[in-house]
């Protein structure tokens, strides 16, 4: 009987090398990223950086953007951001409780993106309320925006409709690797991280993933959407 197990063993040792992971979790971000940059994160020379990128390209983890004669690269598709966040879901269970837990940094389990939607703290925060306030069904398994769901993030003037968003899953949950519960990914948590970074509610950093919440923010969080943060 014939079985994907050859092609997941592929995948998960091209995952496993140490500087192609690094690689990996730097781009969960959603920013793209040159050679050169990705070969500081990973802690490579730019020559072998250039042997994962190859590598992870034709495996169709990753893709090359051309902006002149520079060359950029970012995840290929959500569907691969999903798989790393469940990834490391998994990999944040200590199968020893005798040792200590892993350490996660605040400014990460505070806010962040997860590729192109709100994680951490936020972004479950977030979730809850909009489910609160009936505007979202979400479990692990499925999401589905509401009627009044769409109304009130089409009132923050978000079009869930524009042909920029249209190709993707509307609404479906992500397992938040820090907070162990899902958050809100899909067309629908990638326009209300856009709105919040188009607003100032939050603000990237210039490294990594975390995110600052703004003073703006935090009120905007709380009493649009009567998030608990």
């Amino acid at each position: 009987m014939q079985t994907i197990a050859p092609e997941l063993a592929e995948l998960a040792g091209l995952i496993a090398d140490p500087g192609r992971a690094s690689i990996l979790s730097r781009l969960m971000d959603g920013r793209p990223q040159t050679a050169s940059e990705l070969a500081l994160v990973a802690g490579v020379t730019p020559q072998t950086a250039s042997w994962h990128l190859s590598r992870m390209v034709e495996r169709a983890l990753l893709k090359v953007e051309r902006r002149g004669p520079r060359r950029f690269y970012r995840l290929a598709t959500p569907l691969v951001a999903q798989m790393l966040e469940g990834m490391m879901t998994v990999a944040a269970i200590d199968p020893q409780p005798s040792r200590p837990p892993p350490r996660i940094d605040p400014e990460m389990r505070r806010a962040r993106t997860c590729y192109d939607h709100l994680a951490g703290e936020l972004g479950v925060a977030v979730t809850d309320a909009m489910r609160d306030r009936g505007h979202l069904n979400l479990d692990h398994e499925a999401g589905e925006l509401t009627a009044c769901g769409r109304a009130f993030l089409g009132d923050l003037g978000i079009d869930l409709r524009s042909p920029a968003r249209s190709r993707r899953i509307l609404c479906r949950p992500c397992l938040d690797w820090s907070e162990r519960r899902p958050h809100l990914a899909g067309r629908a948590g990638a326009a209300v991280a856009d709105l919040a970074l188009q607003r100032d509610w939050i603000r990237r950093r210039p490294q990594g993933r975390s995110v600052e919440i703004t003073d703006a923010g935090l009120l905007a969080f709380r009493n649009l959407f009567g998030a608990r943060i």
